[in-house]
């Protein structure tokens, strides 16, 4: 039976790499995002190399949604084999105009939103007594400071709680949950001039062992591990994927 792996901010970045690395895998990709034309665009390209996908349209933020999305899922495939929870934002904003408005966003999805995915497929995971977990939290969450934008790196620390709480609560049920925390990742985010590096990324690639920011795909393909049989006795863990940058930084 196909396994079936439900990714969130699936239409862009590292949810776009990681649908495509669990199609070619012979997954069932359930593709969701806000971005409509985008994940529409994904699930086609899968299904053009002979893989298997779907859109749904999912807001991270909604509960209902939420719940709404994995029911309907469950409906037609049974339980959920796979959650990579990846649907984030992080805008920059200095502390003096850091409102609670603003930080509540950004928890709202990049925390919350993790959550309430998660929440919603349990159930079936229990009873199936087997599925995983990848949530995706950055190295601002493990290791870096980032200014003007506190209220990122509080939620992706938050992330790395969460994985290790849940993983230990759901241990027992069969059900895994890692973290992987990427670096430096060729994304739109980071080419964000407004929000991030901008088009100088680039240059981030000089203060990096391997002398290169990363690629969409060198996350997603340690997403897939983390979410496969070779990585089965191995929960509770966020993984840094960043090309050396925390080891080798001085």
């Amino acid at each position: 039976m196909t396994e079936t792996v439900l990714i969130t901010g699936a239409g862009i970045g590292i949810g776009r790499a990681s649908a495509r690395a669990f199609a070619k895998s012979g997954y069932h990709v359930v593709v969701t995002d806000i971005l409509e034309n985008e994940g529409s665009a994904v699930v086609s390209e899968i299904v053009s190399a002979g893989g298997s996908a779907e859109f749904m349209k999912l807001d991270v933020r909604s509960t209902e949604q939420a719940d709404a999305v994995v029911a309907a899922v469950e409906k037609r495939h049974g339980a959920i084999n796979t959650v990579v929870a990846n649907a984030g934002i992080a805008h920059k904003v200095p502390l003096p105009q850091l409102t609670d408005e603003k930080w509540d966003f950004t928890f709202d999805i990049d925390l919350k939103g993790i959550f309430r995915v998660v929440r919603a497929a349990l159930p079936a995971m229990k009873m199936a007594r087997k599925g995983s977990v990848v949530a995706v939290s950055s190295i601002m969450g493990v290791a870096y400071g980032w200014d003007e934008h506190v209220h990122y790196s509080s939620a992706k620390a938050g992330v790395v709680g969460l994985v290790r709480g849940l993983a230990v609560e759901l241990a027992r049920d069969g059900i895994r949950v890692n973290g992987i925390a990427p670096g430096y990742i060729r994304t739109a985010q980071l080419l964000s001039k407004e929000h991030s590096l901008g088009p100088e990324a680039d240059k981030a690639g000089q203060f990096i062992p391997m002398g290169r920011i990363g690629e969409p795909e060198d996350i997603a393909d340690v997403i897939l591990f983390l979410a496969s049989n070779a990585a089965r006795y191995m929960t509770g863990q966020t993984v840094v994927v960043d090309g050396g940058l925390l080891v080798g930084r001085y």
